[in-house]
């Protein structure tokens, strides 16, 4: 500081910290589930699956398109749940992985591109509030039905990742 010149100050916060969101969302009927965490732990994936089951009670096979994590296998299930619950819940489930480089395949992707723009572009104070803003959000994009409009059809998905399939078809 030099005599005669205004004090100046840096404008600083106090991190509150980080935290995990976990998205599930049918395409179709723009169903989605959201849940907060404040880490991304094998426990709170089961726990997901678990509500996703339930949404789906007369169904043989949910078919999940996940991103490649290492809590994303049914192992998690297995960790925290009895077995014969764990197995259940596993037959229930048909896993598949996003391609390393097909983020624009990621539907839970968009879900959480829509939650950043309309409610995580600002600093929340807690997981509390965290929560209760993207629960809310969840709640009021479930009441409007707001679907993904998924227009990557099986053609130009062919013609987009053929080189992919073929790696994949010589290999067999």
């Amino acid at each position: 500081m030099k005599e005669g010149k205004l004090a100046r100050f840096d404008s600083e916060y106090a991190r509150a910290g980080t935290a995990s969101l976990l998205v599930a969302i049918e395409p179709r009927t723009g169903t989605r589930l959201v849940e907060t965490s404040r880490q991304r732990t094998k426990a709170d994936y089961c726990r997901l699956q678990q509500r996703v089951a339930a949404l789906f009670p007369h169904a043989d096979k949910i078919v999940l398109v996940q991103e490649n994590l290492n809590p994303h296998t049914a192992g998690a299930f297995y960790e925290h749940l009895p077995p014969a619950e764990a197995f259940a819940l596993a037959q229930r489930f048909e896993f598949h992985a996003t391609p390393k480089k097909g983020s624009r395949l990621n539907i839970a992707a968009l879900e959480l591109s829509a939650l950043s723009r309309l409610c995580l572009s600002r600093r929340l104070g807690s997981m509390e509030a965290l929560d209760h803003e993207v629960q809310a959000l969840g709640k009021e994009r479930n009441e409007v039905q707001s679907k993904v409009d998924w227009q990557f059809s099986l053609t130009p998905a062919r013609q987009k990742l053929h080189r992919h399939s073929d790696k994949v078809n010589t290999k067999n």
